[in-house]
């Protein structure tokens, strides 16, 4: 047999081999899904418990580990606005053991550092919304402020002396705070915690005049009669805070700002892994006792693809991009 016959003999067995080995790679992916979680699923929250990101944590895990039978912890790992809990994560094994509960924040910090040691777009892929939420303004409840207007009408004529409270530096909170400055043309002092269930607590304690923080954190306090809401985001008024106005209803029309949390992995987590966590989250949280519990608590689920969602935080912080300028806010 001759060199050439050979090699021609021999190309059927390769291409045979070549399909078997392409044959193969989807099969492993689909069996890594098919047995995924092998272990205990950790979800990273980067701020203390008590804040709506620590509750929409919670809420999912609890509901993961019914729907798998698994067990999906939380793990609270605070500092930095959220770098300490991020670096873990991406430095984490792609492997789906481990996943970083995100929020508006994360879109928010390239306005305040100039250099972070992470990159949220290209170390991390975002797996799903969990919820968004409306805002609401806090004051204590001891405030000598009922309505927006007064609190504005006063801040404008004493710039300064008021402070308000945020889950630290670079935080949706802190941004949402900014911004409702910006619009409303006054000047508030900052004051920055590691999570907003602490500023929350010093807004009850009557600490710090001003807070504002997502629907969840907020109303259990609102109801009980611990702080008091004077405005709320959105284009409706809460359910659950019927008496209490919109923004737009309440003076500053241009005030349209939601909360959003979700999930997202280290790069390299296999695809079928990602896809079923995306699943999983979108059947979970579309439950309808899930639904009406959210509803309750002002938030809401909106069930988007891998892709769907990514696209959706690119949006994201392209738009707090153009608030952060319009604000007038330089990274450090």
């Amino acid at each position: 047999m001759t060199p050439l016959f050979r090699r021609a003999a021999a190309l059927p067995q390769l291409l045979i081999a070549a399909a078997i080995g392409i044959a193969c790679l989807p099969a492993h992916a689909a069996s890594d899904a098919a047995t995924w979680p092998d272990k205990p699923v950790r979800l990273v929250v980067p701020y203390s418990p008590g804040g709506t990101t620590d509750y929409a944590a919670r809420q999912v895990a609890q509901k993961l580990s019914e729907a798998t039978g698994k067990t999906f912890i939380v793990d609270n790992k605070t500092g930095a606005s959220g770098t300490i809990a991020t670096q873990e994560v991406v430095r984490s094994a792609p492997d789906g053991s481990t996943f970083l509960v995100t929020d508006t924040t994360y879109t928010m910090l390239p306005l305040l550092f100039s250099k972070l040691p992470w990159d949220y777009q290209s170390d991390l892929i975002h797996v799903a919304e969990i919820i968004e939420t409306p805002l609401v303004l806090l004051v204590p409840e001891r405030s000598p402020f009922t309505t927006m207007e007064q609190l504005i009408t006063y801040a404008r004529a004493h710039p300064g002396k008021l402070n308000y409270g945020s889950g630290g530096q670079a935080s949706s909170t802190h941004l949402a705070a900014e911004m409702f400055k910006s619009e409303a043309g006054i000047s508030l002092t900052h004051i920055p915690y590691r999570g907003a269930g602490a500023a929350l607590a010093d807004v009850m304690a009557g600490q710090i005049d001003v807070l504002v923080t997502a629907a969840p954190t907020a109303i259990p306090p609102v109801q009980g009669g611990r702080v008091r809401a004077l405005a709320v985001s959105g284009d409706a008024r809460l359910a659950t805070l019927p008496n209490v106005p919109t923004f737009a209803q309440a003076g500053l029309p241009t005030y349209q700002v939601l909360n959003w949390f979700g999930l997202a992995a280290p790069k390299g987590t296999p695809p079928a892994i990602v896809d079923k966590m995306n699943r999983l989250v979108s059947q979970v949280m579309s439950d309808p006792a899930m639904r009406e519990n959210m509803a309750r608590q002002g938030a809401q689920h909106r069930s988007m693809t891998v892709g769907e969602f990514g696209g959706h935080v690119q949006q994201q912080v392209a738009l707090w991009a153009d608030v952060g300028k319009r604000v007038g806010i330089k990274p450090e």
